[in-house]
């Protein structure tokens, strides 16, 4: 008899039904493949209308949250697969009905970070790393491109997009990044849930979120339609794109031509 494959996300109600507690659960590397996305999305439409849902927690088993996307997903013949289910997903985090709270370890990366800049306010350590990494492979960051500005002033946004390096917790916290660093931050995003949320009225949440999110949700719909567009129809297209993605998963340095 073949054996079952674990779930890649742990799911759990908390709280007295209050808490929809989700947990990336393929360590180290947590990557948000298209079997991690595809659970994230179930979850959340399995338990969007649990009435007395007043937030979601969002953490990772190991040391990192998240390495980002399948890089063999990012390939010519399975991006558009890829970028529809994860701009859907990205779309469901940012319209979720209660806030979405995201606590962050180690590495979180690439499709990783843009699951967690869907979300709400963000519980890091200091010495969490947050990146897109996706210039360095000749590709960018689509959903980021639309999300870092939301939590950040446009250039810092636009210096991680374009160098594809990496920032710690407490960098990242000046930036508006994160909303607290903790040593332990589900412990932190547990303590404001029960202090903050779980008092409120899950009536007055859904009200407030779709009051202060929707026109961003009406322009991120928008944004995430043109830039997959841009990634798709002219992007992956060139060149240096699928040298990049080759050379990474051939383990060698790309040769850009440079179009």
């Amino acid at each position: 008899m073949a054996e079952a494959i674990a779930s890649p996300l742990k799911v759990a109600l908390e709280r007295d039904g209050a808490l929809l507690h989700l947990t990336l659960a393929r360590p180290k590397a947590n990557i948000c493949d298209a079997e991690m996305i595809g659970a994230l999305q179930a979850a959340l439409e399995a338990h969007r209308d649990h009435a007395a849902l007043r937030g979601v927690l969002l953490d990772a088993e190991g040391p990192h949250f998240s390495f980002g996307a399948s890089v063999e997903e990012h390939l010519a013949d399975r991006c558009a697969a890829m970028l529809g289910s994860l701009h859907a997903l990205i779309l469901a985090l940012a319209g979720f009905r209660v806030p979405v709270l995201v606590a962050v370890r180690g590495q979180c990366l690439g499709g990783g970070l843009e699951i967690a800049l869907a979300g709400g306010p963000i519980f890091a350590t200091p010495g969490a790393q947050f990146g897109q990494p996706e210039i360095k492979l000749g590709v960018f960051a689509p959903a980021a491109s639309c999300l870092l500005p939301w939590r950040m002033n446009a250039v810092a946004a636009e210096e991680l997009l374009c160098s594809g390096r990496s920032i710690d917790g407490g960098r990242a916290h000046a930036l508006g990044l994160v909303q607290e660093l903790a040593d332990d931050p589900v412990a932190a995003a547990l303590t404001y849930f029960d202090e903050h949320l779980a008092p409120r009225s899950a009536a007055a949440l859904a009200h407030a979120m779709q009051a202060v999110r929707g026109p961003r949700l009406a322009a991120l719909r928008e944004d995430l339609a043109r830039v997959e567009s841009l990634y798709l129809q002219s992007l992956m297209r060139t060149r240096d794109a699928n040298e990049g993605l080759d050379a990474f998963l051939a383990k060698r340095a790309p040769t850009w031509e440079h179009r």
